[in-house]
């Protein structure tokens, strides 16, 4: 069961996937594009994404997605530090919507775990 006191300090690609909304593939395939992106691997070899990697992701999406950017012009901008600081801050005016995302999936997560222990108290409570 999860520690409901904590958001989580690590992502699996197919939570983040869930996250942002993305394939797989394409995380992947940013990962090549981006020396921003780059995630830690654990010992089975497994990426494990971090909030910061996944505000990164939807911050490049934003970049591709909505304001059509070519790689290599998402690149210059996330190189430029002062045009990083400019849609960071352009961000940050949008009710920090990574965190919401982020906080979203938790709450889910949160909400099946409280399910599941349901369940199993009202299944224990019928064999007593």
């Amino acid at each position: 069961m999860k520690d409901f006191g904590l958001k989580k300090l690590y992502y699996s690609i197919s939570e983040v996937s869930k996250l942002t909304d993305l394939e797989q593939y394409i995380l992947r395939y940013w990962e090549t594009e981006f020396e921003q992106l780059k995630p830690s691997k654990n010992r089975a070899g497994n990426r494990i994404y971090t909030n910061k990697d996944i505000k990164m992701i939807l911050l490049i999406k934003k970049l591709l997605r909505e304001e059509k950017y070519t790689i290599e012009g998402a690149k210059k901008i996330l190189g430029d530090p002062t045009e990083l600081k400019n849609i960071s801050e352009n961000n940050s005016k949008n009710n920090g919507s990574s965190n919401q995302i982020i906080e979203t999936q938790e709450n889910r997560d949160i909400k099946k775990d409280l399910e599941e222990l349901r369940n199993f108290l009202v299944d224990l409570r019928s064999k007593i």
